[in-house]
């Protein structure tokens, strides 16, 4: 029996990863982009209603919600070739379409005037699910939409569907480089907030691991934003080929889920995906030859990982679950195991179960891939405090001269005091010292 996932795109940036996502997933499934099913695909043993639903006319509908608060983005994906797939019913757009102004309070407060349409459209698709297991929120922490707005949907969601499961891709902004949201750090945290409270498991993105990977893995010259939001689109899709093509593991979202979250508050997830492909790539310098323990060997390499963190020497992960997909004798995998044992290249914590999890996986048979074997990992390790402590710092530096707070304050939320930003502070800084607490022997007793 299918367990549907609902996928709730918000911002920009939510958006446009989306629009990926469902691009590549019909591309895996055979769908064409009117939602038709192509002659060739009618015989697959996918499970398609995990994430489509069909209408009268049989054609496939993603199980998604798109919502903004300027049009832009949304109408390039209704103008596409793809435009046609998605339910008309299911895409909000602000009436008075002004956007949030890369403002956490202002799409916080947009959120609270627009709720019931959008958990209108939310009941609507969770009352046509049979077994709706969860929900998937894709947006940016770093804007006004997918930060604000979001954190108001996962309060929402949390209180109105308590026992099923919430579970985000959250694009981290680049905290190398100077951004254009001068507020960043603001609504990076007032969303972390949420993200510790209110979400069962977070997919972290990291956009200055993305850039990175781009220029250094796929030798791309100038990378531009389609080449990062094609490799999430990779992450998305790859992440969810266990339930869209189950096995005997892993072919629900919550046994996917619990392996890797053994402590709840520590629920922010890492990923690493190898070997990576683009058309754009330089074919001259990309991988030739895979084979099962090369790529599990790969995925634990700092430069194939989606999140920039330093670790230190006790740095260590929680759990490791590698999704490999492709012609994999279960053999190579167990040797594999042990071969990476035996070098000791990934440290786990003292006080659990120093194991990497792997679940085997059926390749889409409608995409050709120039690989035989490729792999994605989920890992939970403790070097992503890191990145909340350079959000910390950040923040810091803006609060101590009250940057920028009046753009806050003309909220009704920030009008009367400041209180929630030393609220998501305080939440932040439990969130790392959690982590650090994580890489002591002695953290349950």
């Amino acid at each position: 029996m299918p367990r549907e996932i609902i996928t709730i795109q918000t911002g920009q940036c939510g958006n446009q990863i989306g629009a990926e996502f469902w691009k590549q997933l019909c591309l895996e499934h055979g769908i064409g982009a009117d939602g038709m099913l192509e002659d060739y695909a009618t015989g697959g043993n996918d499970r398609k209603d995990v994430f489509f639903y069909q209408a009268d006319d049989d054609h496939y509908i993603p199980r998604s919600i798109l919502i903004d608060l300027e049009p832009r983005v949304i109408n390039n994906i209704t103008d596409s070739a793809c435009g046609n797939l998605y339910n008309p019913e299911n895409i909000y757009i602000s009436k008075d379409g002004s956007g949030a102004g890369n403002n956490w309070a202002n799409g916080y407060s947009q959120g609270e005037r627009i709720c019931e349409d959008i958990l209108e459209m939310l009941d609507r698709e969770a009352d046509n699910s049979d077994s709706l297991e969860g929900f998937n929120l894709l947006h940016s922490i770093a804007g006004g939409t997918g930060s604000g707005l979001g954190s108001f949907l996962l309060e929402r969601l949390s209180d109105r569907y308590p026992k099923k499961l919430l579970q985000t891709y959250s694009v981290f902004p680049n905290n190398e480089d100077s951004s254009d949201v001068v507020v960043q750090p603001y609504n990076s945290l007032l969303t972390l907030k949420r993200l510790a409270k209110s979400v069962d498991c977070v997919i972290v993105l990291d956009n200055a691991a993305l850039t990175r990977i781009v220029a250094d893995r796929l030798h791309v010259q100038k990378p531009d934003i389609s080449h990062t939001n094609q490799l999430v689109s990779t992450v998305l899709s790859a992440s969810t080929t266990t339930l869209r093509y189950p096995s005997y593991m892993n072919n629900d979202l919550a046994s996917m889920i619990s392996p890797l979250i053994p402590v709840p508050k520590c629920h922010f997830i890492s990923t690493a995906y190898t070997p990576f492909t683009s058309a754009d790539a330089d074919t001259t310098k990309v991988v030739r030859k895979t084979t099962v323990l090369d790529v599990m060997r790969r995925l634990l390499q700092p430069k194939n990982k989606m999140v920039s963190t330093t670790p230190t020497k006790s740095s260590c992960y929680l759990s490791i679950l590698n999704i490999i997909q492709g012609d994999v004798e279960p053999t190579e995998v167990h040797k594999s195991l042990l071969r990476i044992r035996e070098r000791r290249i990934a440290q786990f914590i003292p006080w659990g179960p120093a194991s990497i999890q792997v679940a085997l996986t059926k390749k889409s048979p409608y995409v050709q891939s120039q690989h035989r074997v490729s792999g994605l990992m989920m890992a939970n390790h403790t070097s992503i405090a890191g990145l909340f402590g350079r959000t910390l710092v950040q923040y810091d530096r803006l609060r101590k001269r009250n940057a920028f707070l009046d753009l806050y304050r003309r909220e009704p939320m920030f009008a009367d005091s400041l209180d929630e930003f030393d609220s998501a502070r305080e939440t932040v800084i439990d969130l790392i010292n959690e982590y650090r607490a994580c890489e002591s022997e002695n953290y349950l007793g």
